[in-house]
């Protein structure tokens, strides 16, 4: 298992950046959703469908352009897939996104939790260092998910600070898989 994704990541990591754009834009994202709460679940709908949309098309990047080098590639083309769909449908469905946006961001939430956290586990048995971080955030990303899903009718600003603070915290996990990976890289240059 461990060499599996060592083999894996000494190939991956030559795309170390693109975890650690979209970490910077999840908490560029973040911050913005908390300084303009008012206005913030309008935009967001927006804003929420436009950046998924773009997540998935780095993910389905990253995946294809490892391809031959990640084993398990297709799992990252999954979500870039799902992220692609999910940000198309709530584009072209702007009213519909503003009544249902907490299942949305809920779910959404969820898959990336779910992911972080398989992803840790994958970083322990390779002997990563930090990668407890990665699962502190990764859980910390599914309680906001579970918040969300278990109130969607108690979304006003509440749905504004718990999708700022998951944003941020998803960002916190891409970077520092970033970093992970380029350690990986150094290591094996």
């Amino acid at each position: 298992m461990a060499t599996t994704i060592l083999s894996s990541a000494q190939s991956a990591v030559k795309n170390w950046w693109v975890s650690l754009l979209i970490g910077i834009l999840y908490i560029i994202a973040g911050v913005w959703v908390f300084q303009t709460p008012l206005a913030s679940y309008v935009s967001l709908s927006i804003v929420f469908s436009v950046f998924i949309f773009v997540s998935g098309i780095s993910q389905i990047f990253f995946s294809l352009s490892s391809r031959n080098e990640v084993q398990g590639w297709g799992w990252y083309l999954a979500g870039g897939i799902l992220d692609l769909i999910i940000g198309l449908l709530l584009i072209t469905h702007p009213l519909m996104t503003m009544a249902i946006l907490p299942f949305y961001v809920g779910f959404w939430l969820l898959f990336q939790g779910f992911m972080a956290i398989g992803l840790s586990f994958q970083f322990k048995a390779a002997d990563v260092p930090n990668w407890g971080w990665l699962l502190f955030l990764g859980l910390l990303t599914l309680v906001f998910a579970f918040l969300l899903l278990a109130n969607p009718v108690f979304a006003g600003l509440s749905i504004v600070y718990m999708t700022a603070m998951a944003f941020v915290s998803a960002g916190v996990f891409r970077i520092f898989l970033a970093f992970d990976l380029k350690k990986i890289k150094k290591e094996f240059s």
